[in-house]
């Protein structure tokens, strides 16, 4: 079954809180009721890959003010028939940042979050159960900004905390502090 890989990564996942714990269990029914979650024509929602991209140093973290949705987020997209969630954000990662070396830090879920696409040309409403992975740019840090964007920039975790972001990306960021500090 080619949900099994993020079905075993899901049943991994250390919960932080009840919104997260809460996050794994709808995106583990998800999967497991939906044979065709990796596939974007799946209308009432699919599976999505993402990475919180830092830095060669570690020290910044590189987000997209995605043109679309117009917000502030972390790179990532699609999975379209990929199960592989882990490959799906490496590339999205590449492909909206123009980065060519970049690496998971690690294979395990970093985050996980369910949250509403709104209705867009023939596009109903719909959920992203989106699957994030810590991933580091091991090269030059110049990137280089897609149509899929608004703007790219590095942020620093100080410039994050007073920034206008949505919950999850604070969310990370904490989760970000705690890998820099060397706690779970």
């Amino acid at each position: 079954m080619h949900r099994n890989w993020l079905l075993e990564k899901l049943g991994f996942y250390p919960a932080r809180d009840a919104d997260d714990a809460a996050n794994r269990d709808r995106i583990g029914a998800f999967v497991e009721e939906h044979p065709r979650c990796f596939e974007r024509a799946l209308l009432i929602g699919h599976i999505t890959g993402s990475g919180w991209l830092m830095d060669h140093t570690g020290q910044r973290v590189l987000l997209t003010h995605h043109a679309k949705l117009n917000k502030w987020l972390q790179l990532g997209g699609h999975a379209d028939g990929d199960s592989n969630v882990l490959r799906v954000a490496l590339r999205e990662a590449a492909e909206e940042s123009g980065l060519n070396d970049i690496i998971a830090v690690s294979d395990e879920i970093f985050d996980l979050d369910v949250h509403p696409i709104p209705a867009r040309g023939g596009e109903p409403e719909h959920f992203h159960y989106d699957v994030r992975f810590l991933l580091q740019a091991t090269g030059d840090d110049r990137h280089v900004r897609t149509d899929e964007s608004h703007e790219l920039r590095w942020f620093t975790a100080a410039e994050l905390a007073d920034f206008t972001v949505g919950r999850s990306v604070h969310r990370m960021r904490e989760k970000w502090l705690a890998h820099l500090n060397g706690t779970p």
